[in-house]
């Protein structure tokens, strides 16, 4: 991908040019992957999306469903400039993808979206209150290292009883309600579960695989990396997992438009990972699989990377994906209990995963899996979505919460960091306490012996 010349008429990389906002009545977008016209002219305006949008279920709004968005790109493609309000109903996009799920004609909502979100990035200047908090929330959680410095703090905060105290205020949701939300979805912090560099295969090697250890996860939730490294070991796989040099995938970036920091995130995991030998390349976070298998088409410019991303995306498996492609040996021992299992979005609706996981889950004695209603309708998670819109991600988060609750499970079970922590956080608003996990932890205490409580917790 070329862009303006340098001084000595060599073509610049899109990637390391700043912002180019566009000067009042210009077209909405450049000529810098726009979303593409052929794909915005697949949508007949049918309605099939309407029901499995989280936002106009939330707002009845046609602006903000997908084909109310996909007729504003129309619009932005017709030459009508990149106006604030056209600006919003993009933001509101939980990039959730049930509509691509829920389309007919098969649209690729989840390319337009991508594509449109980049041109705002890139030419839209927000409010600066707007900017000061998007520049906080990614100069954060796409680094591992940042994330881990704040455990131990975190860690006092939960264990003085200064949280509680906050809480009972009640004043955080009223004077900042962004705070409110990180404080909200922030998971108890225990002592750190550490992984090594390689796992050997018990038994009969099968397969040698990379995992992703991830941001969020790797510092929040690292006893679901270990787990996932012994479950992998015990159905016969090396794991070569790296942890010290890992960085983030990109996940975060690529859904939220910041296209050129994704790039730069996919090429350093690419020099990581991509000479390592690995049969298989595993995740056990559904937004960060999604992005990793769409390498192939976020690299396609890069004659560097390209050859090498499109190879390393086709490797690449959701955990659960991988053990039923592999078949169980590990002899699993029963759980007596009762789980409510959530469909990731990025999970079910971006990468078709979700036989898998519900057959994993009842391959194990004894443990029973009740279905959630309108499983379609995204928990309000969405990567960051969240916390940039704690308000209606809060709404998303109770209907979903309430539904799980419904099920009358001993345990909720889904595949991504985000889900767990959204969907116990408004539990515990509806006055519930809700017991989660991952999917991995429930297969690695049957695999090993471990009673339900160790769940349950």
């Amino acid at each position: 991908m070329s862009g303006i010349p340098d001084q000595r008429g060599r073509p610049v990389p899109r990637d390391v040019l700043g912002p180019v906002a566009p000067a009042p009545g210009e077209p909405a977008f450049d000529d810098d992957h726009p979303p593409r016209r052929d794909l915005v002219d697949d949508c007949v305006h049918c309605g099939f999306c309407l029901p499995t949008c989280p936002t106009y279920v939330l707002w009845g709004e046609e602006m903000d469903s997908p084909r109310g968005r996909i007729h504003l790109m129309e619009q932005g493609l017709d030459g009508e400039p990149l106006s604030p309000s056209m600006v919003a109903h993009v933001d509101r996009c939980l990039g959730c993808m049930a509509c691509v799920t829920a389309c007919p004609s098969g649209v690729r909502y989840d390319r337009l979206i991508e594509d449109t979100r980049q041109q705002v990035e890139r030419r839209h200047r927000r409010p600066r209150r707007e900017r000061a908090l998007r520049a906080a929330v990614f100069a954060l959680f796409p680094y591992p290292r940042r994330l881990r410095l704040l455990r131990g703090p975190l860690r006092a905060y939960q264990a003085t009883g200064l949280r509680a105290l906050v809480r009972r205020t009640g004043l955080l949701p009223r004077l900042a309600p962004t705070l409110a939300a990180l404080d909200a979805l922030a998971p108890p912090i225990g002592r750190a579960a550490r992984v090594p560099r390689r796992v050997p295969a018990r038994g009969t090697r099968r397969a040698r695989v990379g995992m992703l250890t991830g941001c969020v996860q790797h510092a929040f939730f690292p006893q679901v990396n270990a787990a996932t490294a012994r479950v992998l070991a015990a159905e016969g796989c090396e794991v070569l997992i790296l942890p010290e040099r890992q960085g983030c995938c990109g996940a975060l970036s690529v859904h939220n438009g910041r296209r050129a920091e994704a790039r730069r995130f996919a090429r350093a995991l690419l020099d990581v990972f991509d000479s390592a030998g690995v049969d298989f390349f595993v995740v056990n976070a559904a937004g960060c699989g999604s992005a990793l298998k769409d390498y192939g088409e976020l690299l396609a410019d890069d004659p560097a990377y390209a050859d090498r991303a499109a190879a390393f995306a086709a490797s690449v498996r959701d955990l659960s994906e991988l053990l039923v492609e592999l078949g169980p040996v590990a002899p699993r021992h029963p759980l007596p209990v009762t789980v409510a299992y959530h469909d990731a979005c990025h999970l079910a609706h971006a990468q078709g995963v979700r036989a898998q996981p519900r057959k994993l889950l009842a391959a194990v004695p004894g443990l029973a899996v009740r279905e959630i209603a309108d499983p379609e309708i995204c928990c309000g998670s969405a990567g960051v979505w969240n916390v940039l819109s704690p308000e209606p991600a809060g709404q998303l988060g109770e209907r979903k919460a309430a539904h799980v609750l419904a099920t009358g499970a001993d345990l909720l079970v889904t595949a991504n960091p985000g889900c767990l922590l959204q969907i116990a956080s408004a539990a515990r608003r509806l006055g519930r306490r809700l017991p989660v996990a991952h999917t991995v932890e429930v297969l690695d205490a049957s695999i090993h012996g471990r009673g339900v409580d160790e769940l349950l917790r």
